[in-house]
């Protein structure tokens, strides 16, 4: 356990004051150390996956920062033996500390579909129940099986199934009062050995050209043999691997390099509103976009930003809404906590003056 750890160099924004108490926890039997020991000093414990969804205050954190870096990811059935128990279906346990995007990789190149659309996102596994992280038409919880946690309040395991996780956009059971409790230890992921190309997010059907690709596929089907030969080539071409490549290159002319500048990805959510609100501001702007949503409709709030407040490139000081993405906040250099607070506080505001959407940040603010 060290005193007075700096956590600005340990999150993708690169701000941030120090911790009270700070310990990297390769293994679980360290995570619960830790927990035992803010226990006895009665002082609250933050922890910290990759870092890439935090923003942590100037004046640090009062307690004790646990950051999760365990690792291992076991298959069942076992690489290599997937074919002999039958099924499609393959269950994939991910330690925790485990790097999002390098767990991607690994399921990938074992030939499984389920995660390859959220390539590229920074972070960690144990993030991804927590925040349903999502991306390109998909979410972690469309494979999600089950949540492995550490209650801090007694230091038991809990196993939570995907419905217990209670998701929902950018959010689950374990952003909420009670889960807040628990530290997520493993994640089981449901993955599949025959593909399931999900290319419905309209950047993906660009890079794939996916209508010219089935209208020619329908073109050549003559027989039902000819027919499963086609289905064959053009399922090939929509490969998880192939995937992968796309997100990534999709990814990177959209988001800015992180090893050059300070950012969380997307720092605020795409608003759900009403379909009443919805109807009042498509008259206003007949071009806003929408997707459907469980409780109203979803509208981008890239668009927004771009089309409608005309802050796509806003800066101000040390930080500013990346040209490619406006989603995007970055620390342009030296920004500090309250710098970015500010200014995300003042695009809220502009959003709201216009189109009377209240925004939320994303990210989650450490203090």
């Amino acid at each position: 356990m060290n005193q007075g750890v700096l956590l600005a160099p340990r999150t993708t924004l690169k701000t941030g004051g120090a911790a009270e108490y700070f310990c990297r926890a390769e293994s679980e039997k360290e995570i619960a150390n830790a927990v035992t020991f803010a226990r006895t000093k009665n002082l609250p414990v933050f922890v910290l996956g990759g870092g890439s969804n935090v923003l942590v205050s100037d004046e640090g954190f009062a307690g004790v920062v646990i950051q999760i870096e365990t690792k291992g990811i076991l298959y069942d059935p076992p690489a290599g033996e997937a074919g002999e128990k039958g099924g499609a279906d393959v269950f994939v346990r991910a330690a925790a500390g485990v790097s999002w995007d390098s767990f991607v990789a690994n399921t990938v190149s074992h030939g499984l579909s389920g995660v390859e659309n959220l390539s590229g996102i920074p972070g960690s596994v144990g993030a991804a129940p927590i925040q349903n992280i999502g991306a390109y038409g998909a979410e972690s919880k469309d494979t999600i099986e089950s949540v492995r946690a550490l209650d801090m309040r007694t230091l038991t395991e809990k196993i939570f199934s995907n419905t217990e996780c209670r998701f929902g956009y950018r959010d689950s059971f374990f952003k909420s009062l009670e889960g807040k409790n628990f530290i997520v230890l493993e994640v089981t992921f449901k993955l599949s050995k025959e593909p399931k190309p999900n290319i419905s997010y309209k950047d993906l059907k660009e890079y794939f050209k996916t209508e010219k690709k089935e209208d020619d596929f329908r073109a050549r089907s003559l027989s039902e043999a000819h027919k499963r030969e086609n289905y064959a080539l053009f399922s090939k071409s929509l490969s998880a691997t192939n995937i992968r490549s796309a997100v990534i290159e999709i990814r990177s002319k959209k988001f800015p390099d992180l090893s050059k500048v300070g950012t969380a990805g997307s720092f605020f959510k795409n608003p759900v509103i009403s379909q009443e609100h919805f109807d009042k501001l498509k008259k206003k702007y007949p071009e806003l976009p929408f997707f459907a949503a469980k409780n109203g409709v979803k509208v981008p709030l890239a668009y927004i930003l771009d089309k409608i407040c005309g802050l796509k490139g806003f800066k101000k000081g040390n930080v500013e809404l990346f040209q490619n993405q406006p989603l995007v906040l970055v620390n342009t250099g030296s920004a500090t906590a309250k710098e970015i607070r500010d200014f995300s506080a003042e695009i809220k505001k502009a959003v709201k003056e216009k189109t009377d959407i209240d925004i939320e940040e994303e990210v989650v603010f450490v203090s």
